[in-house]
């Protein structure tokens, strides 16, 4: 022996920390606390996921509003192209009534043609008259029939009027008029009679 007093281990206390290694409550806190942690996290990624669905939803709906939205200025852009178009044409179609006025004046003065020369310009004047009315009409030009018809101010323009107690008819054309798809280009000039 070496001077100092020797003491038994303390098996006590040894005793006691094996207890309570070996308690089942301790165990349990532990395998408690893991479980605690994976419902927290099993909530944090269903809360995530949930956000993600409606972050979806609201891109998904804002998708096909903005595909909605362009297949209608597409449309509206072509009805637009569509009705520039038919401007142009309905304004060239204006611009060609005065050559066709021409050709029916011509045929006019050449009614009585009394040489083969004048009978020969004016069978080229109906064949050109022909061609050009065809093209015309293929455009949608119509004639608009006045004569003998019953007044209609959407498609005469009356300019000289008889006296009378009758209903207005056309007496007579003084200048054809013409609709261009259905709609009045040009209203017929005409003279009207209230004579029964």
């Amino acid at each position: 022996m070496n001077g100092r007093p020797e003491f038994p281990p303390n098996t006590e206390r040894a005793h006691e920390a094996s207890e309570t290694a070996e308690a089942p409550g301790a165990e349990t806190d532990g395998s408690q606390l893991a479980a605690e942690a994976e419902a927290e996290a099993a909530a944090a990624v269903e809360a995530d996921l949930s956000q993600l669905a409606s972050e979806r939803a609201e891109l998904v709906d804002t998708l096909r509003r903005v595909q909605a939205d362009f297949e209608n200025y597409r449309k509206r852009v072509q009805r637009e192209q569509t009705t520039l178009v038919e401007r142009a044409n309905d304004r060239l179609v204006e611009d060609l009534l005065p050559v066709l006025d021409s050709f029916d004046g011509a045929l006019g003065s050449l009614a009585g043609a009394d040489s083969p020369e004048a009978e020969k310009v004016r069978d080229g004047v109906v064949g050109i008259r022909t061609q050009f009315v065809a093209v015309l009409e293929k455009a949608g030009l119509e004639r608009i029939e006045a004569s003998g018809a019953v007044f209609d101010p959407n498609e005469h323009e009356a300019v000289l009027q008889d006296d009378g107690n009758g209903e207005p008819h056309v007496a007579e054309v003084l200048r054809t008029g013409y609709r261009l798809k259905g709609r009045v280009l040009r209203p017929a000039m005409v003279r009207v009679t209230r004579a029964g």
